[in-house]
């Protein structure tokens, strides 16, 4: 049952992801949410903290790391 859930999240993601990049809009793919929650857009408007980009930057760069040593060793 699992295995058809992760199949059909990763289809989801292949039809949102496809849309948006289809479509040209600015600020709709996975790219460019993230690159504006990690602060790095240019011209956003917003004024953030430098310390709260650094802990989301440390923390999504973390997570990243951990997630290929999880997936790659099976370790934790």
């Amino acid at each position: 049952m699992f295995t058809l859930l992760w199949v059909l999240w990763a289809l989801a993601f292949c039809l949102i992801e496809g849309v948006a990049l289809v479509n040209s809009t600015r600020g709709d793919t996975l790219s460019e949410h993230v690159w504006a929650w990690l602060g790095l857009r240019r011209g956003g408007g917003r004024v953030t903290p430098k310390w709260t980009l650094r802990l989301a930057r440390f923390t999504f760069c973390a997570g990243l790391m951990w997630l290929v040593i999880h997936l790659t060793t099976n370790w934790m």
